[in-house]
């Protein structure tokens, strides 16, 4: 290299190492207009020819407290691709409104979606080779669980109907019954069996049912599922409950047929012909819960996960076979002790890709068919939501952290390095001075290992203590996992300069199924004590001010809290969302039974020590400690009464509280001027008594 070159060698390498300090600068914490202004990617579905990837980006608008989503385009080689002329991803859509969930047309030229864009939930779709997304044909209710079938002939998709109308008009019928029922002055309700509301929403006697029609748009929809049923069942997460065979003649669902939905985890699988022309027949039997069926690509078995214990909505999510031809159901993953979680075929029917919550990660394992042999294919990530290519050698799926939104990757199935294909989120992020985040372990109750996560303010000086901000998931059968989070996102809460700990105590996922299960019976025993001995290993780190801390939760997390507050002095201050305060009050509002009559072992009646011993409210006289109580109106699992309870406990015991009421919202703050607002008051209680 002559003399010339390398002093223009040197000038470059001096500027760009200005320009790294100067962005380094340059950044700041994390703000909630950053958080609100993330691409929420989602939903990544592989073309058929392997070529490319269509997904999903939300976006919330908070100056007009709403959200709209688009369709994107990427290719799987994350380089050059012919269909596209670039490696970057480009947009598909732009409705303003909301699309989603988009299904590739068999032969690759189509892509049929979900959209609002004239009002109303329907099926939309677009030439990959260009033009104007158009309607499939009018429905005259909202639709939605698009899917379609292998030879292109049908399109399914599932529509709230009323039950009683005739299948053959369900979708008409059920229009007009909301028509009149919308202009009639007399808005009550009558009921005769539970479950009469749900989540965030009153039932109004509908049922969701399973329908098909043809890709074309000709004909009309036919409710293959007719019945006082719902199809899918009340969904435990994971794959969709339904699915097409191979040959599109047949339709696999999870319908739950057991008379007291409020008592019952059950559902089964059911196959019926496509054509409408028989009666649907159940093909398992087990009593605890049997969905999300996937036909492998020979139409030799049909996949799906189980569960081994009726009533319990947090067992283990197992991968079993169904044999088509003998009936023989198999169990695939009987020796892997945690959840199944979303999983796909290879195309060559010899193994089944899937995810599962290990250790606060979520890997993508094999396993291999009929055999069962497991083995970590993605490791060291929280990955989700896998497909294959038609080749089988690729894995293209989405990838998240505690310090990023999630992308849309890709991987090969043989082993080496996975690789981001979208950056929906680079430019944003890279102005954002993330705190780092480190894994510790610790002794819990009993000498277990517990584990949990810290995540350091931005700026972090290792010679300073900081106050802490503890968080406590909910659940409470979950985990913090090594995910992003928009509503109780631990980069938030360390931005404004405290250490945030997030323990996964007894009740978590992803250390087997024991683990899990101690907390069943026991909801402020072991699990209390791996808080409280994860509170002291936190506090003894040497850059915490382990007399400067405060605690919070929603759900679960707002029941520990309150329970907090009743058994010790040790926090500054306490922040609880959503969470239970009387347990026999909870159970006479809440929906699902099934719930508190497995966790609590029996009803109030039944087991009056049982709620007694671990409701929050039996301590009431023990509350000390200044607590920020929030809660919605509209929370139907955890009723808004939980939270005003607490309040005026608080208030009566002449404890520091402050009540956040969201007349608006369910047990999620979701609406993103709502959500500014639950931060900025979390900020100010937490400032006031860690600052």
């Amino acid at each position: 290299m002559n003399r010339s070159l390398l002093r223009t060698a040197i000038l470059l390498i001096f500027v760009m190492a200005l320009s790294v300090a100067g962005l380094a600068q340059q950044r700041q914490p994390v703000t909630f207009d950053d958080l609100i202004s993330f691409g929420r990617v989602s939903d990544p579905q592989i073309s058929p020819d392997g070529a490319l990837v269509v997904y999903v980006v939300d976006r919330y608008d908070k100056a007009t407290n709403g959200r709209s989503s688009d369709l994107w385009l990427v290719p799987t080689s994350g380089g050059p691709a012919a269909a596209l002329g670039t490696g970057e991803a480009r947009q598909l859509t732009r409705s303003g409104k909301r699309d989603s969930r988009p299904r590739w047309s068999p032969d690759g030229s189509r892509i049929a979606f979900l959209s609002n864009r004239d009002g109303r939930w329907q099926i939309w779709s677009i030439a990959l080779a260009g033009g104007e997304a158009s309607k499939l044909v009018p429905m005259p209710v909202d639709v939605s669980g698009l899917l379609w079938s292998p030879d292109g002939k049908w399109l399914a998709f599932t529509a709230e109907v009323y039950p009683d109308c005739p299948a053959a008009e369900a979708l008409a019928c059920t229009a007009k019954r909301d028509e009149e029922r919308e202009k009639s002055k007399v808005k009550a309700r009558v009921y005769d069996e539970l479950v009469y509301r749900h989540w965030n929403a009153w039932h109004e006697g509908k049922r969701s049912h399973v329908f098909v029609i043809a890709s074309d748009g000709s004909g009309s929809a036919r409710d293959l599922t007719p019945g006082d049923f719902d199809v899918p069942p009340f969904s435990l997460g994971g794959p969709d409950d339904y699915a097409f065979s191979p040959d599109s003649q047949q339709l696999c669902f999870a319908r739950n047929t057991d008379r007291d939905r409020a008592l019952s985890t059950n559902s089964d699988l059911w196959v019926v012909p496509v054509s409408g022309s028989g009666e649907g027949k159940k093909i398992t039997n087990n009593p605890a819960w049997d969905g999300s069926p996937l036909y492998s690509p020979d139409g030799r078995y049909i996949a799906f996960r189980a569960q081994a214990r009726a009533g319990f909505e947090a067992d283990r999510f197992r991968l079993m076979l169904y044999e088509r031809a003998t009936g023989l159901v198999i169990p695939l993953t009987e020796s892997f002790d945690n959840w199944v979680e979303d999983f796909v075929w290879a195309p060559d029917s010899r193994t089944i890709y899937f995810t599962s919550n290990v250790r606060a990660q979520s890997p993508i394992f094999a396993v291999s068919v009929p055999e069962g042999r497991v083995r970590e294919v993605v490791g060291a990530s929280y990955n989700s939501g896998p497909q294959l290519s038609p080749d089988g050698k690729t894995l293209v799926f989405t990838r998240q952290s505690l310090s990023g939104p999630p992308e849309v990757w890709r991987a090969p199935v043989a082993g080496g390095t996975a690789e981001a294909l979208t950056r929906t989120n680079e430019s944003l992020s890279a102005r954002i001075q993330w705190g780092a985040v480190e894994e510790l372990y610790y002794e819990g109750a009993g000498g277990t290992r517990v584990q949990g996560w810290v995540v350091k303010p931005p700026g972090f000086e290792p010679q300073k203590k900081y106050p802490g901000v503890v968080l406590i998931h909910g659940g409470p059968q979950s985990v913090w996992a090594n995910s992003f989070s928009y509503r109780w996102n631990a980069q938030m809460f360390a931005a404004p300069g405290y250490i945030v700990f997030l323990p996964n105590p007894r009740g978590s996922v992803g250390w087997g199924q024991t683990f899990v299960d101690e907390i069943s019976g026991d909801w402020g025993g072991k699990v209390y004590e791996d808080i409280m001995k994860g509170v002291e290993h936190f506090s003894r780190l040497p850059y915490v001010d382990g007399d400067r801390l405060c605690a919070a939760g929603a759900s679960y997390g707002g029941y520990m809290v309150n329970w907090l507050a009743g058994h010790t002095d040790r926090f500054r201050c306490l922040v609880s969302h959503a969470g239970v305060f009387n347990l026999t009050s909870m159970y006479g509002s809440t929906e699902e039974l099934w719930f508190p009559e497995w966790d609590l072992r029996g009803t109030p009646w039944t087991n009056p020590e049982s709620y007694a011993k671990w409701s929050p409210h039996s301590y009431v006289r023990n509350f000390r400690t200044p607590t920020l109580v929030s809660h919605g109106e509209l929370d139907y699992r955890v009723p808004l009464a939980e939270g005003l309870q607490m309040f005026t406990s608080l208030q009566r015991q002449k404890v520091p509280s402050r009540l956040l009421y969201f007349p608006d919202e369910g047990h999620w703050i979701l609406k993103p001027q709502n959500s500014e607002l639950f931060y900025k008051t979390v900020y100010e209680w937490l400032a006031q008594y860690l600052k």
